[in-house]
């Protein structure tokens, strides 16, 4: 792997966003009568759907480019915000103007991954979408749950075209689920003026020297760090874990229970055995190091400095690594497009994840999103019709080149039109990457990993006494739906 060069500028297009007025516009021939209500009763039941689950941000519609009057409605529920959903509403406009008799309408719902909330409503209200962007970890649960309708034969007939893992996240007892979309990978991001700035050589972070040792980095991150006359955190080296956005359980950008789990060979699951493995000595090992670092650096003034600096639901450009608050952070490719186009005149750069000791393999994880069909579509040809472009090659074309995330079709992989010098680094780390096992309780694991981490993270909990609660709470569930 060639070393990260100094920090790059290059263009991001910036996509409108239009809100959805009304109906389509002038007329075209219609495959099928559409059942879409109109828009506002549908951004009706998601806001009361948010509103249940606590939700501070509103749904937002958006259309793609002008519609026929008759074209069948094909409505799309998100939670990203731009910038990726300015790729998503890209795609969605050149889908549209290539197929007149569909009209898809995209609507952001802002959420977390494992929160269904503001679906669950919209289904019992009748007003659910077609086509739903799923966490692609979690699909196995929802399918369970029934959440997700299974896809026709010769849909499920095309795993040979992606990513073996990716493939399998969409899987529940050997039916298909989803489509696989984008997938990614994780590193050190840096900040090379703050390092300078506090006397260090960011020269040591290069990715050319392999990766540094978790010691070494938060040695040069406590240089960085600054605090204000009160004594409170002002700057910070880096967050390797969290608190999350807003001082909440859970990870600040990707420092998750994976991250470091991984980076200590961890087992989160036994398939065979169905099992779901929190106590695993890696596992554990993660966690120990998140509740060492926390306790080092005082839990409660990190949750201030990161309910300070990372509200629930930020805009991307308020990421403290943008602003200059914060070194250094574990995330992941798309931050190339981000750190073009809210930081253009910084100086970063990535390299591996730290690891616990001198000579240890780097170790980084791949996740990614997938197009999900709800039961009962009354747009249901249409809909797949849209699953099929946007995971196809058209759909993810555009959204690995504009978000600098990265496919998960073989065939794109091997396409070097689509990886500027600094985004090959992040594909080079593709096929060492881990992924998260595939279970019908992802995401119910997901929230309880969370929750422990967060206890651990405030020191209130030890790791073993966190993660047998993890063992207690999910393994009965993994039961009751199998394997």
């Amino acid at each position: 792997m060639s070393p990260v060069p100094g920090w790059f500028r290059r263009s991001v297009p910036i996509l409108s966003v239009v809100l959805v007025l009304g109906a389509c516009g002038p007329a075209a021939t219609s495959t099928a009568p559409s059942a879409a209500p109109p828009a506002s009763v549908e951004a009706s039941a998601a806001a009361s759907a948010s509103a249940a689950s606590g939700a501070s941000a509103e749904p937002s519609a958006v259309t793609g480019a002008t519609c026929a009057a008759d074209a069948t409605v094909v409505k799309f529920w998100t939670s990203h915000t731009p910038p990726d959903s300015d790729a998503l509403t890209d795609i969605v406009n050149a889908f549209n103007t290539a197929n007149p008799t569909i009209c898809v309408k995209m609507t952001i719902v802002p959420g977390a991954e494992t929160d269904v909330a503001k679906l669950l409503t919209s289904i019992r209200g009748g007003v659910a979408p077609d086509v739903y962007m799923a966490d692609r970890f979690t699909v196995p649960q929802r399918a369970a749950e029934g959440v997700l309708a299974e896809l026709p034969a010769d849909v499920a007939g095309m795993s040979a075209d992606y990513l073996p893992f990716a493939w399998a996240e969409t899987q529940f007892k050997g039916k298909t689920y989803a489509l696989p979309f984008d997938t990614d990978a994780r590193a050190l991001w840096y900040n090379k003026d703050l390092i300078t700035a506090a006397g260090e050589d960011p020269a040591a972070l290069d990715i050319s020297k392999g990766p540094a040792t978790i010691d070494a980095v938060t040695k040069i991150a406590d240089k960085v760090t600054k605090k204000d006359a009160s004594g409170n955190y002002d700057v910070m080296g880096w967050m390797p874990a969290g608190p999350g956005a807003g001082g909440n359980p859970g990870a600040f950008d990707q420092g998750w229970h994976y991250t470091w789990g991984f980076v200590n060979n961890a087992n989160f699951a036994d398939l065979a055995a169905c099992k779901v493995t929190p106590t695993d000595p890696g596992v554990v090992a993660g966690y120990q190091f998140m509740y060492d670092w926390a306790k080092a650096h005082d839990p409660q003034k990190v949750a201030r400095w990161v309910t300070t600096n990372l509200p629930p639901n930020p805009p991307a450009a308020q990421n403290p690594l943008w602003t200059g608050k914060l070194a250094m952070t574990i995330s992941g490719d798309w931050r190339i497009a981000e750190a073009a186009k809210y930081a253009p005149n910084g100086h970063y750069g990535f390299t591996f994840i730290p690891v616990p000791k001198a000579g240890d393999k780097g170790a980084t994880w791949a996740g990614g999103w997938s197009m999900a069909l709800i039961p009962d579509s009354k747009a249901q040809d249409q809909a797949i019709t849209f699953m099929k472009y946007i995971a196809g090659p058209e759909g993810q074309k555009v959204y690995t080149k504009e978000s600098t995330h990265l496919p998960t079709l073989n065939a794109l992989l091997a396409d070097a039109s689509l990886y500027d010098p600094l985004h090959k680094q992040f594909l080079d780390l593709l096929p060492t990457a881990k992924s998260r096992p595939p279970l019908a309780v992802g995401a119910a694991y997901w929230d309880a990993l969370t929750s422990a981490q967060g206890s651990v993270e405030l020191n209130s909990k030890t790791p073993d006494a966190a993660l047998k609660e993890v063992q207690d709470a999910v393994q009965p569930q993994l039961d009751a739906v199998g394997c």
